[in-house]
């Protein structure tokens, strides 16, 4: 049983209780070294209760990973999530639009969508949209129709809880011509987005687009907070890919880590992973690197679990 306040305490008792006390309030006194007391950890701590330390980034999927088996009719897009999760332990989503073309304004479906996430314990991240028209075209009339045109998808993301769109900054092939329509169109898009707390998010996607110095001066153009990069590691084409995703990732708000074939070590054969990371993780960026695999050597499944392996042996290395 417990003593309460009113039990009696006798004399030795009270004494090496003031002893305590005294210590206690010497040891109050002495500076904590700030050292020691981000080393020490509880003798008998519960490892439930201890702070997990903080990755150097996350790890997502997106859907575009597995098009050829959707595409195939072998994988619904309502599962995606489940599969995600169950299939690769990945517990954060990117869609593809494509998948769900006709059910950006389907309220019920985007419901089931999300119920099927929480069930499973997945975060949707972001919607890659394609087909809408070009943000950046040079007819007016059309460029305003094609912001337009992804409205739907900004409402749609936030219904999925999720951050971000990304869209492509299609325009005219004139350097200077394309940066004035695209961040034209981007602006007036990420206004839109803004009111709903949703960013628009530019991958290198073709065109100027995979040009970084261009794209990183068209978002700087756009000027406002929610427009963003989202660089992927494959599509710089004629230009470096460790430059270009140097040149995007100040502004970058995801990061789409293309995979394309492995060696026999597990390395990317096109890409240097480490290097990549270094430049993503040099730029002060850690959240979601999504996998992105679109090899031939292994099928979809192997190939996101080939690609999920590396970056995990990557943050390993890094974090030694």
């Amino acid at each position: 049983m417990s003593q309460t306040s009113d039990s009696p305490v006798a004399p030795s008792q009270r004494r090496s209780f003031l002893k305590l006390s005294a210590a206690a309030a010497s040891a109050a006194l002495i500076p904590v070294c700030k050292g020691w007391a981000q080393d020490a950890k509880p003798q008998a701590a519960d490892k439930q209760g201890e702070a997990k330390p903080k990755l150097l980034f996350k790890i997502s999927l997106a859907e575009w990973s597995l098009h050829k088996t959707i595409f195939g009719g072998k994988l619904d897009n309502k599962d995606f999530a489940k599969t995600a999760k169950q299939e690769f332990k990945i517990n954060a989503i990117e869609y593809v639009n494509q998948f769900f073309k006709d059910k950006a304004e389907d309220r019920a479906y985007l419901d089931e969508l999300k119920k099927r996430q929480e069930e499973h314990e997945v975060r949707a991240l972001l919607i890659m949209i394609d087909g809408e028209g070009a943000l950046g075209d040079a007819d007016e009339t059309k460029r305003k129709k094609a912001i337009e045109n992804h409205y739907k998808w900004v409402e749609a993301a936030k219904v999925l809880g999720c951050h971000s769109i990304r869209v492509n900054a299609q325009s005219v092939d004139k350097y200077e011509d394309a940066k004035n329509y695209a961040s034209d169109g981007l602006r007036r898009l990420s206004q839109f987005a803004a009111d709903r707390e949703i960013n628009v998010i530019v991958e290198n996607h073709g065109g100027l687009s995979s040009n970084g110095k261009w794209l990183s001066e068209t978002i700087k153009a756009v000027g406002l907070k929610n427009c963003g990069t989202l660089p992927d590691f494959g599509n710089f084409y004629d230009y470096d890919r460790y430059q270009g995703v140097t040149d995007l990732m100040p502004m970058a708000k995801a990061v789409s880590a293309k995979s394309y074939d492995f060696d026999a070590s597990g390395n990317e054969t096109k890409i240097d992973y480490l290097k990549m990371m270094k430049i993503v993780v040099a730029a002060g960026y850690s959240g979601f690197v999504g996998i992105e695999y679109e090899g031939k050597q292994l099928d979809e499944y192997a190939g996101v679990h080939a690609t999920r392996k590396l970056l995990l042996s990557v943050r390993k290395q890094m974090t030694a």
